[in-house]
């Protein structure tokens, strides 16, 4: 006799493959879920270990900074100290000048002539004073012209005041003889 089946088989191959669907997309999702995860976790580290870079690199920049700004405030002091030597070398090789000139100033000064005020501005110097005649004022200028210490004498103005005396005023300016540089 024939066999013949007579129970629903196609609505339980049906089932069957439903169910091997359903466990297929099931999974699938979990799988798909793993490599979310999983990718999900890689960027959280790969930012995570960015920002501690970051970090690092900030901490360093600051130490950088508060080391470039102290050798700024160094390079600063430097400097300062630099031009205090610089100054305190100009004052102490020109202390005996000033004694050089009023020295010369001295071998200048002829008889019967004073001086009334002396002004000595960087390389300028302004004299004025008294005199009992003219010729003793022309004597001044050719001892201050023949002086290695005072160039271009000027005499500004001679002025008559009473019987015997004339009041001048000069002006020239102050150099460094050659033989006092050497």
């Amino acid at each position: 006799m024939a066999k013949i089946n007579l129970l629903p088989w196609r609505e339980a191959l049906r089932k069957e493959r439903q169910n091997q669907f359903y466990a297929v997309i099931g999974l699938v999702l979990a799988v798909a879920g793993l490599i979310v995860y999983l990718v999900n976790t890689s960027y959280e580290n790969n930012i995570y270990n960015q920002q501690q870079r970051n970090s690092y690199i900030v901490q360093g920049t600051k130490v950088l900074d508060a080391k470039i700004e102290e050798i700024r405030k160094l390079r600063e002091t430097r400097q300062q100290l630099i031009e205090r030597m610089e100054l305190i070398q100009a004052l102490q090789g020109n202390r005996p000048i000033i004694v050089r000139v009023f020295d010369e100033m001295a071998r200048a000064v002829p008889d019967d002539l004073y001086f009334t005020e002396v002004a000595i501005k960087d390389t300028a110097v302004s004299i004025k004073g008294v005199a009992k005649s003219n010729n003793r004022v022309a004597a001044l200028m050719r001892n201050f012209d023949s002086s290695d210490w005072f160039a271009d004498p000027a005499l500004i103005r001679v002025q008559a005041k009473s019987e015997g005396v004339n009041e001048f005023e000069i002006s020239m300016k102050r150099v460094q003889p050659k033989a006092a540089e050497e």
